[in-house]
């Protein structure tokens, strides 16, 4: 997984736009992982209590706005903890955004302390997300973090 860091910090380190950026981070985790079937970003508006639809690569998902503390985002959101639900329909406050995903992992992203943004990644898989996993994707957190 080391490679996959080196990588993405050579994304983030690219002269492009963030959104670019940040599509290229989707892209290649879409396509690096298998079962990471939908993987994007959602970037907070701290004044409105919201996280807004940024960059993502999968089924185009209806929650363009999801109020802080509302599903697995909201509630990552709110904890400023990373949040993985092996079975989301387990999970009675999760919004569907696809009646195939079965598992999710959601990323906190701060800058300079700041809660800024999230990694969403959705899987058509129950229990898809190992701690390695989860320790590769907050890593990547920590990077893209100087792109906010």
């Amino acid at each position: 997984m080391q490679e996959g860091l080196e990588f993405i910090q050579q994304i983030v380190n690219r002269r492009c736009s963030r959104e670019v950026k940040l599509l290229e981070i989707c892209r290649f985790l879409n396509y690096k992982f298998t079962g990471f079937d939908w993987v994007g970003f959602y970037f907070s508006d701290n004044l409105k209590k919201e996280l807004v639809l940024g960059p993502f690569v999968g089924t185009p998902t209806e929650h363009k706005r999801i109020a802080f503390g509302q599903g697995v985002c909201g509630c990552a959101a709110v904890s400023g903890a990373t949040v993985n639900v092996a079975d989301v329909t387990a999970e009675s406050n999760y919004l569907a955004c696809s009646l195939e995903v079965r598992s999710e992992i959601v990323i906190p992203i701060f800058k300079s302390g700041q809660f800024v943004a999230e990694l969403d990644i959705d899987s058509h898989q129950s229990d898809q997300f190992s701690d390695s996993e989860r320790r590769f994707l907050e890593q990547v957190g920590q990077i893209i973090s100087i792109i906010f």
